[in-house]
Parts: structure tokens; sequence; C-alpha cells
């Protein structure tokens, strides 16, 4: 972990406590159904569209952070965020209804320019450990902050949700314009500011037909993966059981990661990305094939753990995949396409795993499984074929003169005795 840099392990620290008071999203519905009085149909809508902001805002922050600067674009939005985020609980229904998609879309730029900032100040070869550093201490706060909301908000009240993310949003920005330098964040972005010059993205990414393979495989797995948050409670609850184990099978998956993700990538760094990514992809469907011959504790339980497993083999690697393929002047560009399409399953997974559910309960997880196979085995074909080509060009850059007489066709040496 020493090849890591200084500031990942101190920007870890403020997306630790950023991630601890985010717990917002947790109780939206709640708090738009209940103290504002929403039907579930328009807290309904409302969510969908906040989520859409979320998506367009990984989707554009890196395109931002090219051409200002990383660091100025993450201060900024978190700024912006904290802010909308203190002032929900004053507005009216009208102005809450267009700033809670604002706030959304903040955050995802955030998530965005906070990738794109760790790319280009680590350098190729330490990504996948410092992505696993920030994706711990995100988990780690994820699994403290929800209980930590839900005491704020019996105890207070949900008004007091808003303010501790705002606040915690508005620290995140202050810590991270004192922890990482100016100066030192400018000089290593210089290129990527003057994007225009280099080739398009969508040119470069024509150029890297296997990323872009990778893009397809992360869009269907998403959809997969995020079935946990929404139609996998119902089918719970369908099977008796409660709230309660719900959220135990949630604690197994941030405990999981957090015991596991640093050194799994650490035991893997100098692995294939592409074979790692394929074979967590692999294990996500084998999470939900568990689910087959039906609901119990021994079935879920395991789902998890799986589904975990593969989530820690295939995001790590596949952001710092993400960057290392990127060229100089679009490394923000590129990981926002990665940011995008790894939570296009917030705006789809629940409306098609639903719709599907309701129609054929019996067919979601079997199709689950399907979808996260064939997804992990187009990874893992492009991976060996990836290897064969690298070992041909390897080959082909092999001179005579570095390869065995007995190689090369020339006449061995004579023996002397």
């Amino acid at each position: 972990m020493r090849e890591v840099p200084k500031v990942v392990w101190l920007l870890a620290g403020g997306v630790f406590v950023n991630a601890v008071v985010s717990f917002t999203f947790v109780f939206v519905f709640v708090y738009l159904t209940g103290p504002r009085g929403f039907g579930a149909p328009a807290a309904g809508l409302l969510m969908g569209v906040s989520g859409i902001g979320m998506v367009a805002g990984n989707f554009t922050g890196g395109w931002f952070g090219d051409r200002f600067g990383h660091r100025r674009v993450l201060l900024a939005a978190s700024a912006l965020g904290g802010a909308a985020l203190l002032a929900l609980p004053l507005l009216s229904t009208p102005l809450l209804c267009a700033v809670l998609p604002a706030a959304q879309y903040a955050s995802g730029v955030v998530r965005a320019a906070n990738s794109a900032l760790v790319a280009v100040t680590v350098p190729e070869g330490a990504r996948r450990q410092a992505f696993a550093v920030i994706r711990c201490v995100s988990n780690g706060g994820f699994t403290v902050g929800p209980p930590l909301g839900a005491l704020i908000a019996t105890s207070l009240s949900y008004d007091w949700i808003f303010v501790a993310d705002g606040v915690g949003t508005l620290f995140f920005a202050l810590w991270t314009a004192r922890v990482v330098p100016a100066r030192g964040a400018t000089s290593k972005t210089t290129s990527a500011v003057a994007a225009d010059r280099g080739p398009g993205v969508w040119r470069e990414l024509r150029a890297r037909p296997a990323l872009l393979t990778l893009l397809g495989a992360i869009l269907v797995i998403d959809l997969v993966y995020r079935q946990q948050y929404s139609t996998f409670p119902a089918y719970l609850a369908d099977h008796g059981m409660d709230t309660r184990a719900y959220g135990l099978l949630i604690a197994i998956n941030g405990g999981v990661i957090l015991l596991l993700e640093i050194p799994v990538a650490l035991a893997l760094r100098s692995r294939s990305p592409l074979h790692i990514i394929g074979t967590g992809l692999v294990l996500v469907a084998a999470g939900y094939a568990m689910l087959l011959p039906g609901a119990g504790a021994a079935t879920t339980v395991a789902m998890m753990v799986l589904v975990s497993l593969g989530e820690i083999l295939y995001k790590t690697t596949a952001t710092a995949y993400v960057a290392d393929e990127a060229p100089a002047h679009a490394v923000g560009r590129f990981q926002s396409l990665y940011a995008g399409v790894s939570v296009s399953g917030v705006v789809l997974a629940a409306p098609l795993g639903a719709g599907l559910y309701a129609a054929a309960p019996g067919a979601l997880w079997p199709l689950c499984a399907v979808l996260g196979a064939a997804a992990g085995a187009t990874v893992l074909t492009l991976g060996v074929r990836t290897a064969r080509r690298t070992a041909r060009r390897t080959a082909s850059r092999t001179t005579p003169d570095d390869r065995p007489a007995h190689e090369t066709g020339s006449p061995a040496a004579p023996v002397v005795g």
C-alpha cells in the first residue's frame, strides 16, 4: 500500500466522513410520503427523476473536469450540492421538486470527478490499490450511515437528515481543498484541460474495442446487481422474511467488502484485469443463481456473499482498468463514461426487474443469472483474446539476435572440446 500516494489516503478521510452522512437517499421516499405529504406515485416519480439526475451527473462530471480541472469541478459540485441539501427542508413543494434532482446531479458529478482526480493523481500500477482504498472507506461510511440517519430522523426530525448530509458534503469540499494541492492537481491535468487539442473521445473509444465491450458488460451487470435494492427485498417479503432479515443481508455485503476489498486488490494487483473483472461478473451471476431453489437463510446468505465477492473483484478493477486505458487528454471523460454506465441500474433496474417480477416471478432470478454469466463470459473471453494479442505483439518485437540460435535458423556455434 506504500504505492498509494499520501494525498489519496487524506482524500479517503473526507470520503469516509461524507459517506457516513450521505444517508439522504435511504430516507427520501419516506420523507416525501410522510412529512411532505406526497402520494406514493408522485414520490416515486420524483425519485426517478432524481435518479436520472444522478446518472447524468456521473456521465458529465469527468467531461467538466477535463476542461476545467478535476479538483475545481469536485469543489464546485460539492459546494453546490451541499448548499442544495441544506436548503431542501425549507423549500416549497415546487422548489423541492426542482432542487432535489439538482442535488442528485451534483452528487453524480462529485462521484465522477473524485474518480478522475484519483486516476490522474495515482500512477499506473497503483490505481487498483488506490480505488480499493476509496471504495473501502466509502462502503464503511455507508455501513455506519443509515443507522445513524434513522436515529437522527426518529430523535429529531427528517429535516435534520438533509442538514447533516449538506454539512458533510460541504465538509468534503473544504477537506478536498485543503488536502489536494491546487498546483499539483493542475499540473497533472494540464493535458486534460487542453482536451480539445486531442482526438475526440468517441474516436478514442473506437480505437479501444475491448473497453467498449467492457462498458456493455458493466451495463448488463448493473441491471442485475441492483436487483438487491429493489426486487430482492420484495422477494424476501413474499417468502416470509421481514425487513430485519434484509437489513442483516445488506450488513453482510458491507462487512465482506470492508474485510476483503483492500486485501484482494493487493493480492491480485499483478493479475490480468479483464480476467478479474470477468470472474467478478460470474460470481454476481452465481449469487443470483443461489435464489433458484427458493428463499431460505442459507441460500440468501450465500447469495449475498457471492454478490459481495463479485462486486469486490469487478468494481475496483474495472475503475482502474478504464483509467489505465484512458488517453491523457480524456481521463475524466473515460471515468465519466464508466461512472455513468456503472450506476445506470439506479434508473433501469427497479422498473425492469419489478415489471418482470410482477408478470413472471419465477423468471427473474434465472434471467439475472443468465445475463450475469453471459456478461462475465464475454469479458473473460475478451481477456483471453487480449492476452493472446499482447503475447503475439511481444513475440513480433523480439529480434533474431535476441533469440537462441536454434530458433533463428542460424547455424549453431561449433562445440570446442
